[in-house]
């Protein structure tokens, strides 16, 4: 029989702290539904948390998994990646079952998402912790009169340990935008080595993600291998700072790019578009391996 769970504060925030039975945990904050920590059963800490970042209400936080809606970064009219990670979700369901804990966040439009974007939608952040697997599904519905199309991200600050020592593979074969240098291509080889030479300030969206990817980190110690799966999203976003552009956030200490890579499942190149009644949903999960 499910458990409910309860509220808490995390860093001054409203937050649920889910516990599944085999010890998987995650929390999450009401304020833009961000996950701020996801650890495995019997794992260490595997999100990206900056010790510089603000929780403060209206401000985005740096780290976590932050929700991109309805706009990723400045592709439109309005502030980067949206409206949705600066503001209160309301609990819709948060409880313990057999083997997970789930919890489910909603968002609906009110007057002032509809000055700077005039339409009615509802959307969900749905968050389960289970075992070695974290699954985040964002789903939107058209709950107004009048067609509308978005921009989308999870926006997920992967921890490693040292940039150096990752690796991020399946993209082979696939086309992407260096939004560094504003110019398409193709990815060649299987692995992406962030951190190395001629890799610095990674900012790439790759087209029509089908299969998993798989970051490795291979330090002195045992490699750690985390699987990224996508369903719904048909994009995915590689991002790392580098030293030059981190220095200048002032949110993140200067070698905080050293400890993160973000790898987002993402819907950017083709929009969502929804008609009245319409409604889409994206998968992004993670699994310690």
């Amino acid at each position: 029989m499910a458990t409910p769970i309860a509220l808490t504060r995390y860093q001054g925030l409203e937050a649920l702290e889910l516990l599944a039975p085999d010890g998987a945990r995650a929390i999450l904050l009401l304020h833009g539904a961000h996950l701020v920590s996801w650890t495995p059963s019997g794992g260490e800490e595997q999100l990206y948390l900056s010790p510089q970042s603000a929780f403060a209400t209206g401000q985005a936080i740096r780290g976590g998994v932050p929700v991109c809606f309805p706009q990723f970064a400045a592709r439109g009219p309005l502030k980067k990646h949206g409206f949705a990670r600066t503001k209160p979700w309301q609990l819709v369901s948060a409880e313990v079952g057999e083997d997970d804990a789930l919890a489910v966040l909603r968002l609906t439009d009110d007057a002032a998402s509809r000055m700077v974007w005039p339409h009615g939608f509802e959307a969900e952040l749905s968050v389960r912790v289970a075992g070695q697997t974290l699954e985040l599904e964002l789903a939107c519905e058209n709950t107004g009169e009048s067609e509308f199309e978005f921009t989308t991200a999870l926006h997920s600050y992967l921890r490693v340990g040292a940039l150096g020592d990752a690796s991020l593979s399946g993209l082979a074969g696939l086309h992407y935008l260096d939004a560094v240098t504003g110019q398409e291509q193709r990815q060649r080889s299987d692995l992406l080595l962030p951190g190395s030479p001629g890799q610095e300030d990674l900012d790439r969206i790759y087209y029509q993600v089908a299969g998993p990817l798989l970051l490795t980190e291979q330090g002195e110690g045992p490699a750690r291998r985390l699987e990224i799966r996508q369903q719904g999203f048909a994009d995915a976003v590689v991002w790392n700072p580098g030293a030059a552009k981190c220095a200048e956030l002032a949110d993140m200490p200067p070698e905080g790019y050293e400890h993160m890579l973000c790898v987002e499942a993402a819907s950017v190149e083709r929009p969502v578009r929804l008609a009245p009644g319409e409604s889409w949903a994206g998968l992004q999960s993670l699994t310690l391996l």
